[in-house]
């Protein structure tokens, strides 16, 4: 497994994501089924790559590897569930971004590892909530691109045979919605964890920590997203809008480092 690198895994999802976008234009069955065996391909690749390597999540490197990890499995499983859907064509740039955003952070042979023994620790409870509303923030914001594509598709009165057949705009509606309310109560435990830990070690951490104000602001909007779909019943191009905003906030949070006070440990 040493000889797995992450150029292997982001290589074959690459690929995969040549032959999805091919097969929209020139829709032949060895096609799709080449495009699913590199996707395939690479979702092996990277779980043994995290097995042998094992990241710890608490680090953004650690966290991108394993958000792509699972949105892999997402786009594998929607693929086959929808075998006719343009999904991997939205899927596998945004886990291709991810990897891209893992390889800038890429702390060497210095990489912090998860260790089994904490997997019940407060701290890596707290990781695991905010990747899991990660994940849900991900979905969410696709569920939006592809309504915003299809909408505009409708709009210009565009045949349902051109390529890029997606899902109806009720049905990305409803992915999206549940997404939302799928991330925001793991978002809210995730962050009062934190708010717990930055009270226990306010002596490293600053509440003016760019991270933690980022994420604080990050639920704030999804908060918002979550009253303009439930509570003024929104729907539609405002919300996902909205969720690509939150989106784009949540990459400004995996971006921004937390400010260790001297005499704290990185």
């Amino acid at each position: 497994m040493d000889r797995i690198k992450l150029f292997c895994f982001a290589a074959s999802y690459a690929v995969a994501f040549g032959l999805e976008l091919l097969y929209q234009f020139w829709p032949r069955t060895w096609v799709r089924v080449g495009g699913l065996g590199f996707g395939f391909a690479g979702l092996l690749a990277q779980t043994l790559f995290l097995v042998d390597k094992h990241p710890a999540i608490s680090q953004r490197y650690g966290l991108l590897l394993f958000l792509a990890w699972v949105l892999a499995i997402f786009y594998l499983v929607g693929t086959l569930h929808h075998a006719r859907i343009a999904w991997g064509v939205f899927v596998l740039p945004l886990i291709l971004g991810l990897i891209g955003l893992g390889r800038v952070f890429d702390p060497g042979d210095n990489t912090p590892r998860f260790q089994v023994e904490d997997v019940l620790s407060i701290r890596q409870i707290h990781g695991w909530l905010l990747v899991l509303a990660a994940v849900g923030v991900c979905v969410a914001f696709l569920a939006s691109l592809m309504y915003l594509f299809q909408a505009q598709r409708l709009r210009k009165k565009t045949l349902p045979t051109a390529g890029f057949r997606l899902l109806s705009l009720e049905r990305l509606e409803v992915m999206n919605r549940r997404a939302i309310t799928f991330a925001f109560p793991l978002l809210t435990i995730g962050v009062l964890i934190g708010a717990a830990l930055m009270y226990q070690n306010a002596d490293t951490l600053s509440w003016y920590d760019p991270r933690v104000v980022s994420t604080l602001l990050l639920w704030a909007v999804l908060a918002v997203v979550l009253y303009l779909r439930f509570g003024l019943h929104l729907a539609g191009r405002q919300v996902a809008l909205w969720t690509v905003v939150t989106f784009g906030l949540f990459v400004v949070c995996l971006l921004l480092p937390h400010d260790i006070k001297p005499g704290g440990e990185p």
